[in-house]
């Protein structure tokens, strides 16, 4: 099988480093420059992205599309695609709850084949090598698979329907996340009344505790513009089960506190200091 032009919308950390990788199997691997910014411009240059102009050039060149985005934007960028009527391979990667993965379905089929990819772990850089969860039709998975052989990005097809990789994606981050969120507020309340280090020595004697990786809030606070959302995803997948969202709810309103700390480097103090007085 000749090698596919793929395109990736939009090469943020993950998606230019997932695009780098699909690289290798592929014959090229395009962006699109239309109203991105300076870092996206920067970071397509880097992973060694070949930019257009248009969506519409992208998406004539392109044999396999790859939606890696903020997950609010999601049904907005594949609305944008469906106008023009893409024929190829769209894999629907973003961390969304099954529904909207499905209606995203509906909504570029019959024209595009649409697979639901849910990627799980760090962008594949420097040593990590994140599983990619795919789920729908199976000579289109197959052909995300063979994109992706040999490379730092992980396959496992989970099925023909689509909304099992997503659904698998929120599952996992409904509890990845909202445990690094209940450290944020186990070690705020801890450091209120002076017993921080005291909670930090007695969780390390537990193994596998989040709570003895405190530094990791700092970390979590810069993501939080991003995850917040996921985990109103992940709520909306629990309340459609008939399951009790609030928790995911209540974690995501923790998360909103750090909204003004994107991708930023701050310390453990500043930002359980943000998280104590938003």
């Amino acid at each position: 099988m000749d090698q596919p032009t793929v395109g990736i919308l939009h090469p943020g950390s993950m998606g230019a480093a997932v695009a780098a990788c699909a690289a290798t199997n592929a014959a090229e691997t395009l962006w699109c420059e239309a109203g991105r910014s300076r870092a996206s411009v920067e970071r397509a240059a880097r992973f060694g992205l070949t930019p257009v102009a248009t969506l519409a050039e992208l998406l004539d060149r392109s044999d396999i599309v790859i939606s890696l985005c903020p997950p609010a934007s999601a049904e907005d960028l594949a609305r944008d695609v469906a106008v023009h009527r893409f024929a190829g391979v769209y894999v629907e990667a973003n961390a969304i709850n099954p529904e909207r993965t499905q209606r995203i379905a509906a909504l570029l089929e019959p024209d595009a084949t649409v697979v639901d990819g849910g990627v799980i772990g760090s962008p594949p850089v420097g040593g990590k090598s994140p599983a990619l969860h795919l789920s729908g039709p199976a000579d289109a998975t197959a052909r995300i698979e063979a994109l992706f052989a040999n490379t730092a990005v992980q396959t496992a097809v989970l099925g023909t329907e689509v909304g099992k990789a997503s659904a698998l994606k929120l599952s996992y981050a409904s509890f990845q996340k909202t445990s690094r969120v209940l450290v944020a507020l186990a070690v705020g309340m801890a450091r209120e009344h002076g017993v921080d280090q005291e909670l930090i020595e007695v969780a390390s004697r537990r193994t596998d505790s989040y709570l003895s990786e405190p530094q990791y809030i700092a970390k979590a606070a810069a993501r939080a513009w991003r995850w917040g959302p996921e985990l109103e995803e992940a709520a909306d997948a629990l309340a459609a089960a008939g399951l009790p969202p609030e928790m995911l709810r209540a974690a995501a309103s923790t998360l909103a506190r750090w909204n003004d700390s994107k991708d930023s480097e701050l310390s453990l103090t500043d930002v359980l200091d943000r998280l104590a007085q938003p």
